[in-house]
This record gives structure tokens, C-alpha cells and sequence, in this order.
């Protein structure tokens, strides 16, 4: 925690305050015309939507409609507890919620509705949304089934319906109760009279009602261990109590216990920005923090408008500081490697267009553009619904001649509370050499055992890289995390000198300090901690990019120290590509023709690898079929010793030597005789 981020509720003390409660109140009165979203009925807006962007929402919602709707089955549920498959329910859960986001955002756009006795067809989109919605309504819960700890404090595998547990998965359906409600809200009235009641009822029931009752939640983060669940499920609350609370003192009672649990995750974000769960939970958790901000700002005026607080500029610099290159990111924790399609762009640009921060404006379009989609419905209804009916955001995603620059892509990062340096050769290109380099401890959220790691990428492909989280399961967040390897230090980029790193946040990086001038850019730490206590007295590893000065070719060079007797030292390397390797060097090189070279002294070490094949869908999806780690291990580790390991783009001026003899690790291949090698990435 930095001292200088400031708890949400003092900057709204005036409003918030013994003597504000009034205030409050009256500064909340009729706030669903006031959250920037209109309903259906107001057809300037939806009709005044961008063509491409609408024939996008409706050609998306014709597919949907010829598919049949997920089902949420007791035995999918129950897979969790039996052999540990988690995502049986809970995919099923996120494809009926995008079902019926998509088919919200399908009927607003076309208008349609139809009297309660009207027969099917006479409103398609509007119809099956209503189906979708009702299929929640009838649910036995929404929360995800490694959540519900009420079920399994009482030995049972079916949840309670009257003793709801208030989780992500909950909050989700609340806030797509709420703005499906709001935005719906007269043809719900005229197609299926008596639905709203019903939502309402359940929100009231699932969570409003816990909310309020219970302070205990552990993701509030009283504790101070505040992740992304605090703003994520305070979020949802502050829409439901906004779109569906008609009680004007209980609204403003709801928001003022919002605010005040928003403190807890406040005053754990560091002051340069970071995010230590990784890029991927910025936009579970910063992001609704800044949407959050938005819409009390929107809803109560001034006096609830806290968005002159320091820390945003620098939060909101976090993705474009982490970004290597299209839709690849410097990813920490469980975070992947690639962004997957479905983020609420518009937030970003939103508040760069505001804090005048032009390099966020052109990352967030960018973005948009590439995932070719300006209102995900995946990432929620509410933020797609802000999206469309931001006509400047869209007429910007949808412009005819978009600027292809890339101002954000510094020459180098660093955020030293979180202790992760990012550096590039070239400043505004993603072309070249970009390295990244993390210190930080073993007791992160959505911890890795990765102290001391690194990634190098070659032209914004990154080659040596943090394979991420595998898909979840039962285990993941349980005793047996480290068991599982994309968690160990073995699978990251790091030193074994002896053992593996320890979790926990005692086991961390020491005396961290970093090199910044105009031909390099590097970072330091001290490694011992991250291992259990032995022999081994010191171990520094420094990382530096070095820029091209006319006479030296730009590289990565990776120098390793240590003191203190080990029988065995190990340093491993995860890479993403072909691999060809032999004494003093090895290659990995991408499908699309990227490459690098990576050298070493033979003398001093010697190469090894493992093929590692990819079975998991998420791993799969960002890597191929296949990740390959080379490991050199240090031939006499001695009372101590140095090595260094060099990186440069393949076609460099360093060349392998002619009379190699390529290995291939034929043996760890299963005798194919093929190389290590990705597919499809």
C-alpha cells in the first residue's frame, strides 16, 4: 500500500459525513435518468448507433438464436466437488449471461416489442432474452460452486436458496438484472408483465439483502487483502441499488456501504499504478473501480465526483505500460498472455479522453479495433449498453482512416512498488527487442513462484514467456496450487539453485534497483529470499535491455551471480516457438518467422530441454500445442560463480556456428524426430 492513496470516502467525506446523510439522499433522487444509458423507448440514441457497430450486435444475435440456450444443471454443478471441473457450471453460467446480454443489446437496437398475447415471432431478440433471464430467476443460485461455503459448512452439495452466498457470480446476474430492467424496462412491461417484480425480488433476495446483513464478507477485504472481487462485486451492488432500489434513505445507505468497503481496495493499489494480479484482473478490478467513479460521478453531481484522485492517471497507465506488441502483455500471476476479446475498451478512452492522456485515447481504440468489437457483450451488459450509447466512442472505433501509431509503447516502464521494469528498443514500435523483468514476492495475489522472472519478446511476440494460468479447477486456489506446474518456479524464468521457490510474502526479491539512460534500460535484485534457507548465501541476477549505440547489435543480456555451495544450478527457460539448441546456443523461432538467439558460454553451463505438450484450452489457446523449456545447468556451481546469458533477434549480427550439431531432444519427444514447435498461436 503507497501512504498517498487517498480512501474513497474522504474525498466524498462532504457528501458522506455525520451531517451529509441528507445530501446523499437528495443527491440520488431518480438516478436511472441520470447513469447514461436511456431506455429503449429513446430512439434517438439506439438509432443514432454506427452501422457497422449495430449489423455487428444483430448478426452476432441471428447466430445466437439458432443456437439452443446453456442449460445450468445440477450435475454440472456438482462436477466441482466430484473430480474438480469448475468450469462444467460456470461456463454454462458466462454463456447464458452473454446469451442474454447479446439479445438485450439485439432488441434495444431494433426496437421491437409486442403485447403480452402476441404470439411468438413477433419479437425474437426481446423473447429469448426474457427466457434467459427467467432461467437465472428459477436458478437455484448464482454463485459459482468453489464459492458457495454456506452449502458446504452444512455437508450438502445443493445450495440454499434462503441462505444465498454473495460471490462473483452473483453480482454478475444482479447487474444484468438491473440494466436489463432499466434499458428494458417498458417492453418487459407490455411482453411479460410481472417479470420486473421478479428480478427485482431476486436481487433483493440474493444480494442486496446479504450485502447489507452481513459485514463479514471476506472479499470486502476488511483484512486488508483486497482484490479485484471488492470492486467487481461492489460494482454490481452500486447498479442494482441505483436501478432498482425505490427506497430513497436505503438507496443512500446501500451507496454509503459501498463506498466505505471501496476503501479497503483503495488504499491496496500502490501509487505507480500497478496491478499485481496481472493485466488480465485490471479489468475485473481497476476497471470497475474507474467505472464505479463514473457513475457516482454521473448519478450524484459534484458532490459524489471523486475522480480527481492522483492515483487514476497512473491506473489507468497500466495496460498500455504492460503492452509487448497486437494483443500480446508483460503478464504476471494468472493473468494470460493474450487479451482475449472481450474488453470494455471504451472505459480506458473514456478516461484518457478526460485526464488528457492522448497515448491511453489511441491504446484503447487500437484495442477495440482489434478485437473487432466496440460493445463485447461478454464483458457485461451494462458495459456494453454504456459503449453503444457513447456515439463518440463509437464513431472513434468506427472511423475510416484510423490512426496506426502507437504512442503508448514507451521506451521503458517501471513501476517500482511492484517492482516490474518493462523496456523496448525502439520507443512508439512495437519492432525490435522488448524485455521484461519482475522482483516483487511470493505472496501476490493470484501468486506465481516467479521472483527474479523475465520475458523477451521479438517484435512484440513474445518468445521467452510466462506460460499463465491453466484453466481453474477445484485445486487452484487450494493447498495444492504450487502442485500444478504453470505455478512452480521450474515453469518460469528463473534460477533452481538446489530447490524451487517457496511461497508466501517473506520470500521475496531484495535490494531491487534499476538502470535507466538512453542506451539501456535494466534491473537488479537480489534472489536468495525467494528460496529456502541452505547454503546458497546471495544470488543477483541483473536483466538489461541494451540499445543499438552503431557499433553494438541491440540484446537482452541476463547475468547471473551467485555465492554460497550448491551442489546443483539450474537456470530455466520457458519458450514459445521451435527450438534448436547446442553448446553455447540455442534458437526459438515463432510460425510467423520472429526469432531469437539466445548464447551462453559452454564452458560454464550446458543445455537441456523438455517438451511440454498442451492439453489445456486456455494454455492451448494462447501457446499452441506446445511449450519447450531449456534448461542450462551449471557444469561446477562451486562457492560461487557468474553467467551470462545474451539475446538477440534472430538474422542478427551473431551468428551460430556453422558446424553445429542441431539436438532436437528426441528422446523427450517421444523418438518423433521433430523439433519442439507451436501451432496456431
Amino acid at each position: 500500500m503507497s501512504p498517498s492513496v487517498e480512501p474513497l470516502s474522504r474525498c466524498l467525506a462532504a457528501v458522506l459525513g455525520p451531517d451529509g446523510g441528507r445530501e446523499l439522499e437528495r443527491s440520488l433522487i431518480g438516478p436511472a435518468a441520470r447513469v447514461g444509458v436511456p431506455d429503449v423507448t429513446r430512439r434517438a440514441v439506439w438509432d443514432g448507433v454506427p452501422g457497422p457497430v449495430r449489423e455487428q450486435v444483430l448478426t452476432d444475435a441471428a447466430e445466437e438464436l439458432g443456437r439452443p440456450a446453456p442449460r445450468l444443471l445440477a450435475s454440472a454443478w456438482a462436477r466441482t466437488f466430484r473430480d474438480g471441473d469448475r468450469g462444467a457450471y460456470e461456463d454454462a453460467a458466462w454463456g447464458l449471461q452473454e446469451r442474454v446480454s447479446l439479445l438485450t443489446l439485439a432488441a434495444v437496437l431494433t426496437g421491437e416489442s409486442a403485447e403480452a398475447a402476441e404470439s411468438l415471432g413477433a419479437c425474437p431478440h426481446l423473447d429469448a432474452a426474457i427466457d434467459g433471464l427467467m432461467a437465472f430467476a428459477e436458478a437455484s443460485t448464482w454463485c459459482w460452486a468453489p464459492h458457495e461455503r454456506f452449502a458446504a459448512e452444512r455437508g450438502d452439495l445443493v445450495p440454499d436458496p434462503d441462505d444465498p452466498c454473495l460471490d462473483l457470480g452473483a453480482a454478475e446476474v444482479a447487474s444484468l438484472f438491473a440494466w436489463a430492467d432499466h434499458v428494458l424496462g417498458p417492453h418487459l412491461d407490455r411482453r411479460m408483465p410481472g417479470l420486473r417484480r421478479r428480478l427485482r425480488r431476486e436481487v433483493e433476495q440474493r444480494v442486496l439483502l446479504p450485502f447489507e446483513r452481513r459485514r463479514d464478507w471476506r472479499w470486502i477485504g476488511a483484512d486488508g487483502g483486497a482484490n479485484n472481487w471488492n470492486p467487481w462485486i461492489h460494482g454490481a451492488v452500486l447498479v442494482a441499488a441505483l436501478l432498482l432500489c425505490e427506497d430513497g434513505p436505503r438507496r443512500a445507505h446501500l451507496v454509503r456501504l459501498v463506498v466505505e468497503g471501496l476503501d479497503h481496495y483503495m488504499v491496496t493499489l500502490p501509487d505507480d499504478g500497478g496491478i499485481e494480479e496481472g493485466i488480465a484482473y485490471w479489468w475485473v478490478g481497476a476497471c470497475r473501480l474507474l467505472e464505479i467513479l463514473d457513475l457516482l460521478a454521473d448519478v450524484g453531481g459534484p458532490a459524489l465526483d471523486a475522480r480527481r484522485t492522483a492515483l487514476l492517471g497512473a491506473l489507468l497507465r497500466y495496460p498500455q505500460r504492460m503492452h509487448l506488441g497486437d494483443d500480446w502483455y508483460v503478464n504476471v500471476g494468472d493473468a494470460p498472455a493474450r487479451l482475449t476479446a472481450d474488453q470494455p475498451w471504451q472505459v480506458p478512452f473514456r478516461w484518457g479522453v478526460r485526464l488528457g492522456q492522448p497515448e491511453t485515447v489511441a491504446h484503447a481504440l487500437a484495442g477495440a479495433r482489434r478485437q473487432r468489437s466496440a460493445a463485447p457483450p461478454r464483458a457485461g451488459l451494462g458495459r456494453a449498453l454504456t459503449a453503444l450509447a457513447d456515439e463518440r466512442w463509437c464513431r472513434a472505433v468506427t472511423a475510416d482512416e484510423p490512426d496506426t501509431s502507437a504512442p503508448w509503447l514507451t521506451g521503458e516502464s517501471w513501476l517500482p512498488r511492484l517492482q516490474i521494469l518493462v523496456a523496448r528498443e525502439t520507443a512508439g514500435t512495437a519492432d525490435g527487442l522488448a524485455v521484461a523483468v519482475k522482483g516483487g514476492h511470493n505472496g501476490e495475489h493470484h501468486n506465481h513462484l516467479d521472483v527474479g522472472s523475465y520475458w523477451v519478446a521479438a517484435n512484440g511476440l513474445p518468445l521467452v514467456v510466462d506460460v499463465g494460468r491453466p484453466t481453474y479447477t477445484a485445486r487452484t486456489f487450494g493447498p495444492d496450487r504450487y502442485a500444478i506446474w504453470p505455478f512452480r518456479s521450474d515453469w518460469h524464468n528463473v534460477p533452481e539453485p538446489g530447490a524451487g521457490q517457496q511461497p508466501g510474502p517473506a520470500h521475496r526479491a531484495r535490494e531491487v534497483r534499476v538502470e535507466l539512460a538512453p542506451g539501456v534500460a535494466g534491473m537488479t535484485a537480489e534472489l536468495s529470499g525467494a528460496y529456502p534457507r541452505s547454503a546458497l548465501t546471495r544470488w543477483d541476477r541483473t536483466v538489461r535491455l541494451v540499445r543499438s549505440d552503431g557499433v553494438t547489435s541491440p540484446h537482452v543480456s541476463v547475468e547471473e551471480r551467485w555465492e554460497g555451495r550448491t551442489e546443483n544450478v539450474a537456470l530455466h527457460h520457458v519458450l514459445a516457438g521451435q527450438v534448436e539448441y547446442g553448446d553455447g546456443w540455442a534458437t526459438v523461432t515463432a510460425p510467423d518467422g520472429n526469432g531469437l538467439v539466445m548464447r551462453w558460454d559452454p564452458r560454464v553451463a550446458v543445455a537441456s530441454v523438455v517438451r511440454k505438450d498442451l492439453d489445456d484450452p486456455i494454455l492451448g489457446r494462447i501457446w499452441g500445442d506446445v511449450l519447450t523449456r531449456l534448461t542450462l545447468t551449471v557444469r561446477s556451481p562451486g562457492a560461487q560463480g557468474s553467467l551470462t546469458v545474451r539475446w538477440l533477434l534472430s538474422g542478427g549480427s551473431e551468428r551460430i556456428p556453422e558446424n553445429r550439431t542441431q539436438r532436437f531432444a528426441a528422446a523427450l519427444l517421444n523418438k518423433r524426430g521433430a523439433a519442439p514447435s507451436i501451432s496456431n498461436r
